[in-house]
């Protein structure tokens, strides 16, 4: 999974960027409006976590504009104002959900994953092809009725190949669906996970 954050804040960004990171999210940052409708313009995303109060054009400039421009990932609107007015004004711009500022991080990934669930494209809780079975909800694998020791990482890239089982998928595809911006195009990581996967 791939999502774009959207906050100016320097110290939620580092934090929300690490922890969804830490859960094998891929995660793109973006700290203005500009930078986010240029990059929701560029990558493809399953779910947007957008910050209102950011510097020109604001969140719901930016959640309408997404919207106009055809894209129908989730949406997550973030703010500190509490106000039944803003929640209004975000979801009739076309955000999916609304989380208000401070909020605890569990609560924050409780509603990307209903998001995600709710989303166009229904994500199945166990994923099988052959002896693998993967829970989603758990990040798990298991291989003829054994767990399947791996990272957040290994995890990440094993559900994607799962979910595109039975069809060609480039090393693009999976370096953009698995990784994030920081990732070399020079690199050889993806063959070494792969190859580790043996």
């Amino acid at each position: 999974m791939r999502i774009l954050l959207v906050e100016d804040d320097p110290g939620v960004r580092r934090f929300v960027v690490k922890g969804l990171r830490e859960q094998a999210y891929a995660v793109d940052s973006a700290s203005t409006g500009e930078e986010a409708l240029y990059q929701t313009e560029i990558n493809a995303y399953d779910l947007v976590i957008l910050d209102v109060m950011i510097p020109a054009p604001n969140g719901f400039e930016v959640c309408r504009r997404i919207r106009e421009g055809g894209g129908r990932m989730p949406i997550l609107m973030l703010t500190a104002r509490d106000a039944v007015e803003d929640r209004i004004s975000g979801l009739d711009r076309g955000a999916d959900d609304y989380l208000t500022k401070p909020f605890e991080f569990r609560e924050l990934l409780a509603r990307l994953r209903a998001l995600l669930r709710r989303s166009a494209e229904l994500r199945p809780p166990k994923l099988t092809v052959g002896e693998l079975v993967l829970d989603t909800a758990a990040q798990s694998a298991m291989r003829g009725g054994h767990a399947v020791a791996l990272t957040h990482k290994e995890y990440a890239l094993l559900e994607y190949l799962v979910r595109n089982a039975g069809r060609v998928v480039s090393r693009a595809d999976i370096a953009e669906h698995v990784w994030d911006e920081t990732f070399d195009p020079f690199s050889n990581l993806i063959e070494v996970y792969i190859n580790r996967g043996g």
